[in-house]
């Protein structure tokens, strides 16, 4: 996983091609990930991403609940995966919905990340996400994948999970979509 402070969000809403073409598949592990993150800090994140696809006019792309979750489907760490690739404007667009969300989640974000309230809030803060993350990787992901293993790994998962929180919190604000986009680009560095 590339180092989580090279990813972040453009405020043009207008669908730019990813420079490059396709995601390569480290690419779409770590952005499906990501997206779970999400999951695993907003309650109704799954549709509150479906809702902001809807705001950010993505609806030809993503017409549907099912349709979504079709794209996100195509991890190779899921249970259930497919081979189809995203399309360009698929890309871009979950990229572009998952910065709006890391927009939303900012405040989460920074109180996870902060050192300046007590370790005991912050520890509290870190378990309830990493039971709700472990949940959602246990449900969702294929369990003999070695990436799964690591991400479900109490010690070694630790800073894995700490570099998605922080590629989310600077996937916020302006710019964040190019950053992230650079980032997923380079995943396989």
């Amino acid at each position: 996983m590339p180092d989580a402070s090279s990813a972040l969000h453009s405020s043009s809403s207008a669908p730019a091609s990813v420079p490059g073409g396709c995601l390569s598949r480290r690419g779409l592990e770590r952005l499906d990930l990501l997206l779970l993150v999400v999951e695993a800090l907003d309650l109704n994140g799954g549709e509150a991403m479906l809702w902001m696809s809807e705001q950010l006019g993505f609806t030809q792309l993503f017409p549907n609940r099912v349709e979504f979750w079709k794209r996100r489907c195509t991890n190779p760490l899921r249970r259930t995966t497919r081979r189809d690739a995203l399309a360009p404007a698929e890309s871009d667009a979950l990229i572009r919905i998952l910065c709006a969300m890391a927009d939303r989640l900012y405040p989460l974000l920074r109180a996870l990340l902060t050192t300046a309230e007590p370790p005991e809030i912050t520890l509290q803060r870190w378990s309830l996400f990493q039971t709700r993350l472990a949940e959602l990787v246990r449900e969702r992901m294929n369990p003999r994948r070695g990436g799964v293993h690591n991400l479900l790994d109490p010690e070694g998962g630790q800073l894995l999970r700490r570099q998605l929180i922080q590629t989310l919190a600077l996937a916020a604000g302006d710019g964040g979509v190019e950053r992230l986009r650079a980032s997923l680009l380079d995943a396989a560095a």
